[in-house]
């Protein structure tokens, strides 16, 4: 590894006070651009015409005797190498990885070769060319039975009407005959296909058993693989790679990045970080997304969890961000280079509706706005009727993080309402499974049997003459699961007021999203937001 002296050396006056967020959008620290200038004249003498598209990182530092200097590192693999062009190591131990890998590897393929040989068994091959030629045979005969049989049923179909009772009678057992002959060859063909089939399923399920315990091996070699990525920060810390993204495991890649290489190296060698910067140097990758010789944030997949780990104990500033303009029509309750909480009017849809006259909502509004945003943007979803606080996530990566907290159910959601009628006690829980009302959609109705669990926790918080309003936190994310909870005679049995679907239409349905909390997947802050419903003033004592 290389740490090479910066020449002339920086002023004390072109130092930055802290060191500028990985995850800054934007051009780099200028410290940071001089350096990357440096490696790209590097890059371009090395290899002109790049092959490989990579994302390369620069780390300047101070070192302990006070020169000022930077690093480099590459993402991944350069040409297959973990070690090339004088760039920082990889995080893991390379001695234990070596240890656990090529072991590993070599289990894997003697269990690929054995379920291979399983699977091409002579007698197994054999036994399903029987059990295919079985088949045919009795699809063959059941065809001709069926036709046999149609055509007596014509005949005696035709008979019937000028039939004398003892004509009809012996018309009658034909047809039972027939009945009893189906059911009798039906039944030997199920016994002589159970027989061929038993060494096939036999064979199948060994095939299985080798396949479960490939996965299982392939997952501990992974878990172990991962283990030996131990990263260190300036406080001492150690943390291994899958303790920073537990309970979920390490998405792939991760920690091979060119930014963790760089602070974790620069921790070894007791330099001081002052500035790091990423660029893409080659070819687009095949998904595209990347352009040669432009600058990146740190990626927020995975590098989220890490960098913050890593920089842990130094001076690290605030994330600069690229600020957008709110979307037409549009507020916004909070907004970062990651994510938008939109604050939804009553009367827009979150996603288009059918035709035209249907295709305003906030997803058109927010693609409009930010025309570079990836991925399906809406993390979740309010009914048209329904005002406030709905998540955007503003590229791919944010919105499967985020989504896999709504799956774990780590998001949690409150909305108030008002509701007809004064609701008996004070609060509770509703456990209602739901399903769509297939004859009368987008209704949905509660079905015990057939439908989704559904549950809903709820408080009253106010009370006035022929109504109340209350605080409704469901549990479960389904179509219309408030609407349903507060009407049904199981639930509130007290529609919420303005519900044209369970209840009675109004100028707008009284229920608002007024608060969301959920974890930032890139800072790791948790995050609490609020919208006062605009129908509930002085009636803001959720919590």
């Amino acid at each position: 590894m290389r740490f090479e002296r910066l020449d002339p050396p920086p002023g004390e006056d072109e130092l930055p006070e802290a060191l500028p967020s990985p995850f800054d959008e934007g051009p780099p620290h200028p410290l940071a651009a001089r350096a990357a200038a440096l490696l790209v004249r590097e890059l371009t003498e090395s290899e002109p015409n790049p092959r490989e598209g990579k994302m390369w990182g620069v780390l300047v530092a101070r070192a302990p005797d006070g020169v000022i200097g930077w690093l480099r590192a590459f993402s991944g693999q350069l040409d297959g190498r973990w070690h090339a062009f004088g760039a920082a190591p990889p995080v893991f131990g390379v001695v234990a990885r070596e240890g656990i890998e090529g072991p590993g590897a070599a289990r894997v393929a003697a269990m690929v070769a054995l379920r291979e040989a399983v699977a091409a068994e002579q007698e197994a091959v054999a036994a399903r060319k029987r059990l295919s030629a079985l088949e045919v045979v009795q699809a063959d005969a059941r065809a001709q039975l069926t036709a046999r049989h149609a055509q007596a049923r014509a005949a005696r179909q035709a008979a019937r009407p000028s039939a004398n009772a003892a004509e009809a009678a012996v018309l009658d057992a034909e047809s039972r005959a027939q009945k009893a002959e189906r059911r009798r060859v039906l039944q030997e063909q199920a016994e002589a296909r159970a027989e061929a089939l038993a060494p096939v399923e036999a064979h199948e399920a060994r095939l299985r058993g080798l396949d479960a315990e490939r996965q299982a091996e392939c997952a501990a070699l992974m878990r172990a693989l991962l283990d030996t990525y131990v990263l260190h920060n300036v406080l001492g810390e150690t943390s291994t790679l899958r303790a920073l993204f537990a309970p979920q495991e390490p998405p792939s890649g991760a920690g091979d990045c060119a930014a963790p290489k760089l602070l974790n190296a620069a921790r070894a060698q007791g330099l001081r970080p002052l500035a790091l910067t990423e660029l893409w140097w080659g070819p687009p990758p095949p998904g595209g997304g990347r352009v040669h010789g432009r600058f990146y944030p740190a990626c927020r997949s995975k590098c989220g969890p890490l960098l913050p780990f890593l920089m842990r104990g130094l001076n690290v500033a605030e994330p600069r961000s690229v600020v957008r303009p709110a979307p037409e029509g549009l507020q916004l309750a909070y907004a970062d280079p990651w994510i938008w909480v939109v604050d939804k009017p009553a009367g827009l849809l979150s996603v288009p509706g059918r035709g035209p006259a249907r295709a305003d909502c906030v997803e058109a509004r927010v693609r409009a706005a930010v025309p570079e945003a990836t991925g399906p943007l809406l993390v979740h979803r309010l009914d048209e009727d329904t005002s406030g606080l709905l998540l955007v996530a503003l590229d791919a990566a944010t919105h499967r993080a985020l989504q896999r907290q709504f799956l774990d159910r780590s998001v949690q959601k409150t909305y108030v309402a008002w509701v007809q009628g004064r609701v008996q006690g004070g609060a509770g829980t509703i456990d209602l499974a739901l399903r769509p009302d297939y004859d009368d959609r987008p209704r949905q109705v509660h079905d015990a049997r057939g439908g989704r669990p559904a549950t809903t926790h709820w408080r009253v918080l106010a009370q006035d003459t022929d109504r109340t309003l209350v605080e409704l936190r469901p549990v479960t994310g389904r179509t219309h699961q408030l609407r349903v909870h507060a009407a049904h005679p199981l639930g509130l049995n007290a529609p919420i007021v303005g519900d044209r679907l369970y209840g009675h239409a109004g100028p707008r349905l009284l229920l608002h999203a007024a608060a969301l909390e959920f974890t930032h997947p890139v800072t790791g802050a948790r995050l609490r937001l609020e919208s006062p419903a605009p129908f509930a003033a002085g009636q803001r004592n959720f919590g």
